[in-house]
Parts: C-alpha cells; structure tokens; sequence
C-alpha cells in the first residue's frame, strides 16, 4: 500500500510503503531504485497488527521501481503499487509514480 504527501513547494514527496502482516516476516527491507537496490539501508518498522511500514521522501516527476525483501531472502512486490514492470531476473517489479 502506497500513501504519497507531497511538499508545499513540491519538491519532494514523502512516500509511505506498506507491507501487509500476511507475509509473516521477522524483518522486511525495501529495496529499489532510491537506494541503489541496497537490502539493508531501508529497514521497515513492524507496527502492532503485523503489517511493515517505512515512509521516504522521494523527488516528484519520477517513477522508481522497487520490492520488499522479508527475511533477508524472500522478495515480495506490493500489489498496490502504480503500476509493475519485468525485470532482468525473471519477476516483475513494483512501480510507484510521484
């Protein structure tokens, strides 16, 4: 689940990612464009239901790609994502425009 805040100015937008408690993870990463696909910089929060959470201000105009990594193993895709787009590994990957 996707929720966008753009800046009064619009120069950014704050983006909350959102990975539901159905993935019975321990830990969950977000991985993409915004940082280069590193699987340890974005470490989400687990909120109280279970569900994953981690807000990042990107630059509007753009659209980035990315994917959820629970467990430090298993790559998910958020199915509210703008849109999805093959990658070179086979799978698909999420898209959020801002």
């Amino acid at each position: 689940m996707l929720k966008k805040n753009y800046s009064k100015s619009g120069s950014t937008c704050r983006v909350t990612f959102k990975l539901p408690a159905e993935v019975d993870a321990k830990t969950v990463n977000l991985c993409g464009d915004f940082n280069d696909w590193d699987t340890t910089s974005h470490s989400m929060k687990q909120l109280k239901d279970g569900s994953f959470s981690l807000t990042v201000s990107l630059e509007p105009g753009r659209e980035y790609r990315y994917r959820y990594l629970a467990d430090s193993q298993l790559w998910e895709n958020d199915w509210n994502a703008d849109a999805y787009l093959p990658n070179q590994f086979g799978s698909v990957d999420s898209v959020v425009r801002v």
